[in-house]
C-alpha cells in the first residue's frame, strides 16, 4: 500500500510550521504582536495626522540613522538624540526623569502632542490603514507641572494670518490650520521658531549650558567658556504641526523638521532614537528578546541548526529503528558478569581479595580432607601431599596486600594455579 502523504508534502509542512513557530517567537520577543493604534497616538510609526512616521523616514532618507525604541533600557544610552513623542495623559515625573538623566549623555528633542484623535472605522471610504480623524486639540497637562527647568506653559490659539504663520531658522511658512496654534507663553526656553503673533513654537531650555549651535541659531549672543555648564541641550516643539505627518506635507514645514533636528543634536552627527515607551509600547527585556540579539543570538542560530540536522535526520532514516537488546541478559554467567562489572566499575575491586582467599582455603581443605581451613593447616599438609608446590599462606597474604587490578589478577591467578596443582 502506497503511502498516504507524500513525503515532500509533509516536508514542507514541517519546515512551514517550524519558520512559523521561530516568527511568532521573535516577535513576541521583539514586543510585536499586533496593532495596537498605530495612528490614534502620536508616535513614530503611526502613519495619521498626528504620527511622526514621516519624519522618521525623511531623517532616514537624508543619511541619519535613526530607529524606533520600545525599550526603556535605550532612554540612557549616550551618544544619541532621544526624540520623545509623550501623549497627553504621559506623567510629568516620567518626562522630569529622562530628560534630567540625560544630561550628560546625549541630547534631547521633546515634541508636545496636542491632538485628540481617533481612529477611522472599517469600511471608510478611501481610508488606509492607520488614518485619524481630528476630534480637537487638548493641552498636555504635564506641560506646566515638570519643574523649573522643564515648565512649559502652552497656550492653544487662534492666528489672525496677516503674513507667515512662523518663521524661525531662515525659513518660514503656513501651517496645517490657524485657528488652534499651541504655542509658549513664557519660561526659561530661548526661541527658535515663532509665530505671527511672536510666540514661540519651538525653543531650547536656558539653563546656562554651552550650546554653541543653538544659541548661534537663536540670535543671542552665546556664554563664555566659565559662564556655562557642560551638558546636552534640552530642545522642544510646542507645535506639534511644524514636524508631524500633517505638517510634513509642505515642503517649507519639511526643511524646518530636518533643521529642527540637526540643531537638537547641536550639528552632530548622532543616530537619533524615536522612543515609544512613553506613547504606552514599551516592552520589558525577557528570554525571548535576549535570544535574538548579541551574544546571545549566535548561540540561538547554532540551536536552530542543530534542530534542522535532527529534523532532517529523523525524516531520511531507512528502514524502521533496530529492536532495543536487553540491559540485563538472562543466566547466572551473565549475572556473575554484570556483578563483576558493577564491582569494577565502584573501583572497590580489592575488597573482594580477602572473600576470595577465604573460598580457595576451604575448597583446598575439602581436598585435603582437613577439618578446618587455617593457613597453618594447609600449609603441612601441602608440604606433605605436593612438596614442590607454594605456600598457600604466603599466596593468600599476597592477595590481601594487593590493590592494583594487575596485582590482584596475578595474585589470584597464583591460588587458582596452586588449586589446579592439587587435583592433578
Amino acid at each position: 500500500m502506497k503511502g498516504a502523504f507524500n513525503p515532500r508534502t509533509v516536508l514542507g509542512l514541517l519546515v512551514f510550521g517550524a519558520l512559523a513557530f521561530l516568527a511568532m517567537l521573535w516577535f513576541i520577543g521583539q514586543g510585536d504582536t499586533g496593532d495596537r493604534g498605530q495612528g490614534s497616538e502620536a508616535h513614530a510609526s503611526a502613519r495619521g495626522l498626528v504620527g511622526y512616521a514621516a519624519l522618521a523616514a525623511l531623517l532616514e532618507r537624508q543619511g541619519h540613522t535613526v530607529s524606533l525604541s520600545r525599550s526603556e533600557g535605550r532612554l540612557d544610552e549616550p551618544d544619541t538624540l532621544l526624540v520623545l513623542t509623550p501623549t497627553v495623559w504621559t506623567k510629568p515625573e516620567d518626562i522630569a526623569a529622562i530628560v534630567a538623566a540625560r544630561r550628560q549623555l546625549g541630547p534631547t528633542l521633546v515634541i508636545l502632542p496636542k491632538w485628540i484623535a481617533t481612529e477611522l472605522p472599517p469600511g471608510t471610504e478611501k481610508a488606509e490603514p492607520g488614518w485619524v480623524a481630528l476630534t480637537g486639540p487638548m493641552k498636555p497637562p504635564f506641560a506646566t507641572q515638570n519643574g523649573a527647568t522643564l515648565s512649559m506653559p502652552v497656550a492653544i490659539e487662534a492666528l489672525k494670518r496677516a503674513g507667515p504663520d512662523w518663521r524661525g531658522l531662515g525659513l518660514a511658512g503656513e501651517l496645517p490650520t490657524a485657528k488652534s496654534v499651541m504655542a509658549l507663553e513664557g519660561g526659561p526656553w530661548v526661541g527658535l521658531v515663532r509665530d505671527s503673533a511672536g510666540r514661540d513654537l519651538v525653543a531650547f531650555a536656558d539653563d546656562r549650558g554651552c550650546y554653541r549651535a543653538l544659541e548661534t541659531a537663536a540670535g543671542v549672543p552665546p556664554l563664555g567658556d566659565d559662564e556655562c555648564e557642560q551638558k546636552w541641550a534640552v530642545t522642544a516643539v510646542f507645535e506639534p504641526d511644524l514636524v508631524n505627518n500633517w505638517g510634513l506635507a509642505d515642503r517649507a514645514r519639511a526643511r524646518l523638521a530636518a533643521r529642527i533636528v540637526e540643531l537638537a543634536s547641536e550639528e552632530q552627527n548622532f543616530p537619533i532614537v524615536f522612543d515609544m515607551t512613553l506613547a504606552g509600547f514599551g516592552g520589558q527585556r525577557n528570554l525571548l528578546t535576549l535570544a535574538f540579539e548579541p551574544p546571545f543570538l549566535a548561540a540561538t542560530l547554532c540551536l536552530m541548526l542543530a534542530l534542522a540536522v535532527i529534523g532532517w535526520r529523523a525524516f531520511g532514516r531507512f528502514g524502521p529503528p533496530l529492536a532495543e537488546a536487553r540491559e540485563i541478559g538472562f543466566g547466572k554467567s551473565q549475572l556473575a558478569a554484570n556483578a563483576a562489572g558493577f564491582v569494577r566499575r565502584s573501583g572497590r575491586l580489592h575488597l573482594l581479595a580477602r572473600p576470595y582467599a577465604a573460598l580457595v582455603g576451604r575448597r583446598l581443605a575439602a581436598a585435603l580432607g582437613l577439618r578446618t581451613a587455617e593457613p597453618q593447616a594447609i600449609d603441612a599438609a601441602l608440604a606433605r601431599r605436593a612438596p614442590e608446590s607454594p605456600v598457600f599462606s604466603a599466596l593468600a597474604a599476597r592477595l590481601e596486600r594487593a590493590r592494583r587490578p594487575s596485582d590482584l589478577l596475578r595474585a589470584a591467578h597464583a591460588l587458582h594455579d596452586l588449586e589446579r596443582i592439587l587435583h592433578r
